[in-house]
């Protein structure tokens, strides 16, 4: 399970034996017979300057731990000599001749990996010093314990200060078979995707090899990405930004920013080291507790001793390394101290310490320190560096410690930034590509509709051609950029899907061409904004709307107006029914008699005058304006009815999608598009009943022949096919959302904005509108954009004609009414008259006038009913 387990049995077989360091030698001298003393061990890499602050602070733990707590404890020291092996076998050396009761150290996973392997077989807790240590470490050697705070937090920080100036891109740079990049890489790698950048490219770097530095560096230099994230080790780093420095990386355009490992010892870099990293962005660990008077009385203290001890460094100021070098031997000391009064197992009061330390609180959950939380920005500038503020989890960046009136969104609100080359402005993070490295462009060559984008070869067969109006926009796009942008299109044979993916394995640098923007293809490049309009439409062919329309003759008016005519002859038949029925004996008679001649004359009047017939003034004045009417009404309706007949001729052989679902019909997509699998899995089509074609003609033929029901086009595409196709095929059903035509980039890419911003003049301009325009301006027909119907009239078109006509005849109606009245009141007075004499006559003699009723005549006439004729007054 360990690949360094051949090792481990090495060691276990050799046991090397290590002399005691002269600082434990003088720890055992001053023990004398105070009483029981402990050994500690640590493993320290003395060559490097973390070593160094180690071993000054665990040793001033030591001694501070016996001065509070009259405990004693040596402190056996062992150097890793930078060698993994050597780190084994100091630790078996430690157990087996100094009778360690801990280890402290080392400082790189691979040193630690190897160390917890031998410390768990001997039950000796491992206090290590190492970053980003995996979760599945500590249930493999059970005795490892991280007193380090895991800085992967770091990379969020990182990817801030890159949102800040709004870098879409940036190269990371780390250290070849260093296992924390394991963990620091992920992590980077989706905090930058958080905040809309991303990884350009990783280039791991050897230990060592000047050489293949400098190759490395030459290909940055190549490539067009100016933001580097430099992840190394120190040695590494500082020959990383000598070879920069010498070959003009650390000028104008560039941006570097070093992880913690690089920037907490900044402060020990002496003059050379520090000018070849002017204008380098560093993030470290922040402890607030540095600010505490318990810290500054531990920084004088250390920089007495660590300056005595090391009079080479030219900088003796405690760092984090320091800090946590010294709270970890003081838990380890408590812990040892308090397993004599509770008799636990010392791993188990390692990890039930809690107390405040120098680098923070110090308390260990699943065996781990909790992670870092705050950092600070620096700027190196002049001789040393200055700090620019600080970024916090949660909060983000600050100015200064504490007060909410100094958090910020942005590393922007730090104020000026000192870069590489000393520019007054912020680098824009990439550079423009230069002729002699032009951009590749990769041209779709099996584009169904070659208006959009067209690559043909020439006559000699060994150049291609590249026209279409992707083609003309993309040239168009480039002219309104604020810089030149060389480069040079090259055919691409395959589906859409596989040239986007050309530009995720950098086979390609950009792709221009009809691609249209959908979700699975954004995960291998970024769209610019769409070009063409949006959608997918179903085109099918069209047949004889007038087949089986056995109520076509009602088409002319709509259902309201066939209400209206019916109502206004109905009521025009009734009022020249009241007024002729006198006159005419075959309008009298029964009910059923006289309703039949009604309606009989109500309809007749449209086709006849029936003037001859007609005996009265009003009814005559009705019928005039009626057939006036009905003249009007029957000449549109029989011109409405033709024009139905002649132009109104087609209509769509499928309704819609579900018409195509339930007949089980084939359709037809475009090849290499994405329409196959949105008519799969969206609209639900078996992939049998889908077929592919490569060009118009091909879709004009299969619809024709009913190979296919219905064809299935982007917009763009939809609108040349009916523009050469107007009077055999139509659009129908909805349009389906979908992404229009874009140009991609690779994501993260510095040419997107610019190349967005230069489309859209491109758009407002007209420029866009007058391409599309000429492309259709030869397939274009007259009625392509209508659908021949005739409309149905309703009475709105005639309204003023039947007010005429039934006002006319209400008017009549009128008239006739008031002359029956007035004649039946002149007739009721004289009758009430005559019989008012008779009555003063008879009523004296009555006797006289006494007979019977059989003296009367019965043939003399007694029909006093009859008065005038009515209709000879009117």
């Amino acid at each position: 399970m360990n690949k360094f387990a051949p090792l481990i049995y090495f060691v276990i077989i050799v046991r090397t034996f290590r002399p005691v360091t002269p600082s434990a030698e003088r720890n055992i001298e001053a023990a004398g017979s105070t009483g029981v003393v402990f050994n500690i061990g640590a493993i320290i890499d003395n060559c490097s300057r973390i070593g160094k602050e180690e071993r000054v602070a665990m040793e001033m733990a030591m001694d501070d731990f016996y001065a509070n707590n009259n405990q004693r404890f040596v402190l056996q020291i062992r150097h890793s000599q930078r060698d993994p092996m050597q780190a084994a076998l100091a630790a078996r050396d430690l157990i087996d001749m100094q009778d360690v009761q801990a280890i402290l150290g080392p400082r790189t996973w691979e040193d630690t990996s190897l160390v917890a392997e031998v410390g768990s077989e001997n039950h000796i807790p491992i206090v290590s010093f190492a970053e980003a240590t995996p979760n599945w470490a500590t249930g493999l050697w059970p005795s490892l314990v991280q007193a380090s705070h895991d800085e992967l937090k770091q990379m969020e920080a990182i990817a801030a200060i890159v949102k800040s100036f709004e870098w879409h891109q940036a190269t990371v740079i780390y250290q070849d078979r260093d296992s924390s990049s394991n963990e620091i890489l992920p992590r980077l790698s989706l905090a930058l995707r958080q905040v809309g950048a991303e990884i350009s490219q990783l280039v791991p770097l050897p230990p060592f090899g000047s050489s293949s530095l400098v190759k490395a560096l030459e290909k940055l230099r190549q490539d067009q990405c100016r933001v580097f994230i430099v992840h190394l080790a120190l040695p590494l780093a500082l020959q990383l930004f000598d070879k920069a420095k010498e070959m003009k990386m650390m000028e104008k355009e560039y941006v570097w920013i070093t992880t913690d490992p690089i920037t907490s010892l900044v402060h020990s870099f002496n003059a050379s080291t520090i000018s070849t990293m002017q204008g380098v962005i560093g993030v470290k660990s922040y402890f607030p507790e540095s600010e505490s008077s318990q810290f500054h009385g531990f920084r004088r203290r250390f920089r007495k001793r660590f300056s005595s001890e090391y009079p080479e460094e030219e900088n003796d100021e405690p760092e984090v390394f320091a800090a946590q070098a010294y709270d970890a031997a003081t838990a380890v000391a408590l812990a040892v101290t308090q397993r004599k009064h509770n008799g636990k197992p010392l791993l188990e009061n390692i990890l039930q310490i809690d107390f405040h330390g120098l680098s923070g609180k110090i308390q260990f959950t699943d065996q781990k320190l909790p992670p870092q939380q705050m950092f600070q920005i620096i700027n190196v500038i002049g001789k040393s560096y200055i700090e620019l503020g600080y970024w916090s989890d949660g909060l983000g960046f600050r100015r200064t410690v504490g007060g909410k009136n100094t958090i910020g969104s942005s590393m922007k609100d730090f104020g000026p930034v000192f870069w590489p080359g000393g520019p007054l402005y912020t680098p824009k993070g990439w550079t423009v590509l230069t002729s002699s490295k032009p951009l590749k462009i990769g041209v779709p060559t099996g584009s169904t509709f070659k208006q959009y984008v067209n690559a043909e070869k020439d006559p000699s067969g060994n150049n291609f051609s590249f026209r279409g109006v992707a083609i003309d926009l993309f040239e168009e796009t480039l002219m309104e950029l604020p810089y030149h942008l060389p480069y040079d299109f090259f055919p691409f044979d395959g589906t859409y899907d596989a040239i986007v993916q050309q530009i995720y394995s950098r086979e390609f640098d950009a792709v221009v061409g009809d691609v249209a923007i959908v979700s699975r293809r954004c995960q291998y490049a970024e769209f610019t904004h769409p070009y063409s309009e949006a959608g997918l439409m179903m085109i099918v062919p069209v047949r004889s709307k007038i087949c089986n329309k056995a109520w076509l003759f009602m088409k002319p008016f709509t259902e309201a107006m066939w209400a209206l005519i019916v109502a206004i002859n109905v009521y025009n038949g009734f009022v020249v029914w009241l007024i002729e029925r006198n006159h005419c004996p075959e309008l009298r008679g029964s009910l059923p008699n006289q309703i039949g001649s009604l309606i009989w004359l109500s309809f007749t009047t449209l086709f006849s005058l029936h003037g001859e017939k007609l005996h009265s003034n009003l009814s005559r004045m009705t019928m005039v304006v009626w057939l006036f009417v009905a003249l009007i009404i029957t000449q549109t309706y029989t011109a409405n009815l033709t024009s139905m007949l002649t132009v109104q001729l087609l209509e769509p052989a499928v309704e819609d999608v579900d018409a195509l679902l339930q007949s089980n019909a084939v359709v037809g997509y475009c090849k290499g598009s994405f329409v196959s699998m949105y008519l799969n899995e969206v609209l639900q089509f078996p992939r049998n009943r889908i077929q592919e074609f490569s060009s118009p003609e091909e879709y004009a033929n299969a619809l024709k022949s009913k190979a296919i029901a219905a064809a299935f086009l982007e917009v763009p595409f939809a609108k040349i096919f009916l523009g050469q196709y107007c009077k055999d095929f139509v659009s129908v059903g909805p349009t389906y959302k979908v992404g229009g035509f874009g140009f991609a980039f690779p994501r993260g890419s510095p040419l997107l904005p610019s190349v967005n911003e230069a489309m859209l003049k491109v758009t407002e301009s007209g420029k866009l509108r007058q391409l599309e325009n000429n492309m259709l301006a030869t397939q274009k027909c007259l009625d392509a954009e209508t659908d021949g119907s005739t409309p149905s009239l309703s009475p709105r078109s005639f309204w003023i004609l039947f007010i005429f006509s039934g006002g006319t005849s209400t008017i009549s109606l009128g008239v006739y009414i008031f002359h029956i009245y007035k004649s039946m009141f002149k007739q009721e007075t004289v009758w009430k008259l005559m019989l008012a004499v008779i009555n003063q006559c008879l009523t004296p003699n009555m006797q006289r006038f006494s007979r019977r009723d059989s003296d009367i005549n019965p043939e003399t006439p007694t029909n006093y009913a009859n008065g005038p004729n009515l209709q000879a007054l009117v």
